[in-house]
C-alpha cells in the first residue's frame, strides 16, 4: 500500500520515524508532516497565507501548516502517488476522549476520513521519557490490512496504547471517554506594561466508564476507538423536539 505518514510532534519526532521504519519493510511510504510540533492545533486549516513545502528525503517533505493542512496536501497532489490512507503519529502523549477535540494529530486522521480516505491516529499513552514506540509501531504494522478492511467512509480509528516494552494485555475496542480537565491560569505583569497569561494544570482525569478507551489503556490494553465523523444526537434532541420555541 501508499501509506502517508504525518503527526502534530513534527517531522523529526521518534514516534513518526518508528512508526515510518516498521511500516517501510512492506509498503511504500511517503511523510508529509509539520516543520516544527503543532501539539493542540485541533482541526485548523490554513487557507489565507501560503504553506512552505521543504523536501527532506526522497519521500518526506516538511511543511509550514498544521497536521490537517498535511492531510489536505498530501492527499490533493504534494505526494506524487494516490494514497490508500493517512496515518498520524505515534504520538508523544494519549489523545483519549474529549482529547480528540483539541488533537491535531487525532485531526489529521479525520481529515483524510473526511476526503474519503482511512485515517488512523496512533498515540502513546505517557508524556515523558521513556518513551517505548517499537509495540506500538509493531501493532499498526501487523494489523494495517485488517484496520483498512474494516474502514467506511462514515469514521475514522483512534488507537491509544499504554507505554509498556513488553507489550500490552490484549486489544479493546472502545469508544471515546469524558476526559475532565483541571486547568489553571497564571498572571504575570511584565515591564512592557501588558499582563501576560499561562495555561497550567494537573493530570487528566477520565470518567469511569464501562467500555471506554481510558478505561482500556489505564488496564495495560491497547485502545482502538471507531469515531463517526458526523455528530449523533442521540435521544437527546427529544427534549428539544417537544419545545415551543418563540419566532
Amino acid at each position: 500500500m501508499n501509506i502517508v505518514l504525518t503527526n502534530d510532534d513534527g517531522i523529526h519526532s521518534q514516534g513518526l520515524k518508528t512508526l515510518e521504519k516498521s511500516l517501510q519493510t512492506k509498503h511504500d511510504v511517503w511523510v508529509l508532516a509539520p516543520d516544527t510540533e503543532r501539539s493542540a492545533a485541533s482541526h485548523s486549516i490554513t487557507i489565507h497565507n501560503p504553506m512552505r513545502i521543504k523536501k527532506i528525503g526522497d519521500r518526506s517533505w516538511a511543511c509550514g501548516g498544521t497536521p490537517a493542512d498535511c492531510s489536505i496536501l498530501a492527499l490533493l497532489g504534494v505526494v506524487p502517488v494516490k494514497p490508500d490512507l493517512v496515518i498520524s503519529g505515534i504520538n508523544r502523549g494519549p489523545n483519549l476522549g474529549t482529547d480528540i477535540i483539541y488533537s491535531g494529530t487525532v485531526a489529521a486522521a479525520r481529515q483524510a476520513a473526511f476526503m474519503g480516505y482511512p485515517g488512523i491516529a496512533v498515540s502513546l499513552n505517557t508524556y515523558t521519557e521513556p518513551f517505548y514506540f517499537d509495540p506500538v509501531a509493531d501493532f499498526v504494522a501487523k494489523n494495517i490490512d485488517s484496520l483498512v478492511k474494516l474502514w467506511h467512509p462514515d469514521h475514522f480509528v483512534n488507537i491509544n496504547a499504554p507505554n509498556d516494552a513488553a507489550g500490552y494485555k490484549g486489544v479493546r475496542i472502545t469508544h471515546p471517554s469524558r476526559r475532565i480537565y483541571h486547568d489553571k491560569l497564571a498572571r504575570f505583569e511584565a515591564p512592557d506594561g501588558n499582563d501576560y497569561y499561562f495555561l497550567y494544570g494537573s493530570e487528566i482525569d477520565a470518567q469511569v466508564e464501562t467500555g471506554s478507551d481510558w478505561e482500556a489503556v489505564s488496564g495495560g490494553c491497547m485502545s482502538v476507538s471507531p469515531v463517526f465523523l458526523h455528530p449523533i444526537n442521540h435521544a437527546e434532541d427529544l427534549a428539544y423536539r417537544t419545545m415551543e420555541f418563540a419566532i
